[in-house]
């Protein structure tokens, strides 16, 4: 009789944000061994294109790196006894060459070591991953460009510290997100092309055991530099990767670079995500998440739609940092090889891709099918909206009554116009101060909340133009 706790797959349920994406295919444990697989296999022919292993052995071992011959589940079980899934992996797959042609099995794995082969994978496995993700950004960004150029002018209250300040457009916060969206994908851009590197070390960095084999396949190596930085060199033409300067076993840049651009990719979708739950809200009602059927039910509420794909991206982004941090922590390891820091990676590496690959995807999504309600934009500046130019109103009385008096004069005005419900402009023209310099024609002008978005239009076009 099976237990209800029996193990079995990742499924997603306490993730739903990356549950049935693209990017949790790309990070999946069968993605992860093929990535091991593939990396074996481009050693093989790294080193077979330098005539130290025989391509008849590059070509078999290529032919059985497919990760459908291999059984995940014995393999996760056999990492127990090494700490790490190479060793069994390395062995099994041996055998898997060896009933293919016997003569190719001596050549797996050769002169190499667990994190050569482990790193080089993961680094496949991010590159997949992160140009899912740079897809979706762009695909984000660009449906955020549209909404930025629709809404150049579209009037809406500026907030800050959640109160009404000073009018600005929905157009300039459209812009807004598509900054940081195009941030991410040119930290993303980064990593892709040239920032992820092989991984070439041997056992302790030296490279050693490479340079052993590679004289007793192909004769005396006279110059090791010289060799070394061929095979680094074919090894990355083969992988698709970047060369590296030194073996990074201990040396974790990439890693803590990965980090660092998914958590921001993570933190630029969540600052929308924000937003938009906040625009949302019953009262405000500027913006509405796309509809789907069934979307955003309640379990004991039928009246509620809730905003479903804010709500996913903003938890993969309060999640992203305290995962990235750690990875990061990682950069602090000892000797040439760490006990456990390595080891510590995987899964935080593996759920940062996850995070921000399942945020990227849902964000395009909620970008493309955002309900944008000016009426609504208008109808919550309100009457008492004027007062979000009274910052204007004291800039222009400045020069003639002294700032702080005009601040001051302004302030109390304000504050007696939302007690009396009296307009703003009828309240500061019976001050005898303020009439004295500006009649009623004039404050109305200056008070016309419309007319003071400043530069908001300009700042759309620019960002537009610069980065279209």
């Amino acid at each position: 009789m099976s237990s209800p706790f029996d193990g079995g797959p990742d499924t997603g349920l306490l993730s739903p944000v990356r549950a049935g994406t693209p990017v949790e295919e790309a990070v999946s444990d069968r993605a992860w061994l093929q990535a091991m697989l593939d990396a074996e296999a481009a050693l093989a022919r790294a080193q077979a294109g330098l005539g130290t292993l025989p391509p008849r052995a590059a070509a078999a071992i290529t032919g059985a790196a497919r990760a459908e011959r291999l059984d995940l589940r014995a393999l996760a079980v056999a990492a127990r006894e090494s700490a790490n899934p190479v060793v069994g992996l390395v062995r099994a797959f041996t055998e898997l060459v060896a009933r293919d042609d016997p003569a190719a099995a001596e050549y797996v794995h050769r002169g190499s070591t667990s994190q050569d082969v482990f790193d080089t994978g993961a680094m496949l496995v991010c590159a997949r991953a992160l140009r899912i993700i740079r897809g979706d950004l762009r695909r984000t960004a660009d449906a955020l460009g549209s909404l930025a150029g629709r809404h150049r002018d579209t009037l809406m209250a500026g907030r800050t510290l959640t109160l009404h300040a000073v009018p600005t457009t929905f157009g300039l916060k459209a812009a807004g997100w598509r900054e940081l969206v195009l941030d991410a994908a040119e930290r993303i851009d980064r990593l892709v092309e040239g920032g992820l590197p092989v991984s070439l070390g041997g056992a302790a960095g030296t490279l050693g055991g490479y340079l052993e084999y590679a004289a007793l396949d192909g004769g005396q190596v006279p110059d090791p530099g010289d060799y070394l930085d061929r095979l680094t060199a074919a090894y990355a033409r083969e992988t698709g990767l970047a060369p590296a300067v030194l073996p990074w076993h201990a040396l974790r840049t990439p890693m803590a670079d990965l980090a660092a651009a998914l958590a921001f990719t993570a933190g630029a979708l969540g600052k929308i995500a924000v937003d938009v739950q906040s625009l949302g809200r019953t009262e405000v009602g500027e913006v509405a998440e796309p509809t789907a059927p069934g979307r955003g039910s309640s379990s004991a509420m039928p009246h509620k739609r809730n905003p479903v794909l804010a709500t996913l991206i903003r938890a993969a982004a309060l999640q992203l940092p305290a995962l990235s941090g750690a990875l990061t922590q990682c950069l602090t390891t000892e000797d040439e090889r760490s006990g456990g820091v390595w080891h510590a990676e995987w899964l935080l590496l593996r759920e940062c891709l996850r995070l921000a690959g399942g945020a990227a995807h849902t964000a395009v999504e909620l970008a493309e099918g955002l309900v944008v309600r000016p009426d609504r934009m208008a109808a919550n500046i309100g009457p008492a909206g004027d007062a979000m130019t009274s910052e204007r109103v004291a800039a222009v009385l400045a020069p003639r009554i002294g700032k702080a008096h005009a601040k001051h004069l302004v302030s109390e005005a304000t504050a007696r116009a939302a007690r009396t419900g009296r307009p703003l402009a009828e309240v500061l023209g019976g001050v005898p101060e303020v009439a004295e310099h500006l009649d009623a024609v004039a404050l109305r002008e200056l008070l016309d909340v419309a007319a003071y978005t400043g530069a908001a239009g300009p700042l759309v076009d620019r960002s537009l133009e610069r980065r279209g």
